[in-house]
């Protein structure tokens, strides 16, 4: 007697349709193009899940680059003369003190101007 795969078959095209909703066209009614587009975008979002942690990291070091150039340091000379005083902030606090608190990054690149 042969098997049959019937249920399972249909429970895992049912999953990967669920994943396409919201797809245009046949990606989100028939099942190949909807398994085709369903695990191009896992892995697009494995990738870009790592992606945006480079891309962040990239972006807060311009922003206190362009703040330690404002106070008459380069982005090395501010890391360094932080790492030396052991201030233990983050490139991310760093760079939204550099936007959003100007005065407080000074105080920060005064304090490593002295130490560099």
């Amino acid at each position: 007697m042969r098997i049959k795969r019937g249920t399972q078959k249909n429970r895992r095209h049912k999953k990967y349709l669920n994943d396409a909703k919201g797809y245009r066209g046949s990606r989100s009614t028939l099942y190949r193009p909807a398994r085709e587009a369903v695990e191009k975008a896992h892995v697009n979002a494995y990738r870009d899940r790592r992606r945006k942690k480079r891309e962040f990291r990239k972006l807060w070091i311009t922003r206190i680059n362009a703040g330690a150039r404002q106070n008459g340091l380069s982005y090395s000379e501010f890391m360094t003369g932080l790492r030396r005083m052991d201030v233990q902030l983050n490139r991310k606090v760093l760079a939204d003190m550099a936007v959003r608190d100007s005065q407080g990054f000074a105080k920060l690149a005064e304090m490593a101007k002295t130490k560099v």
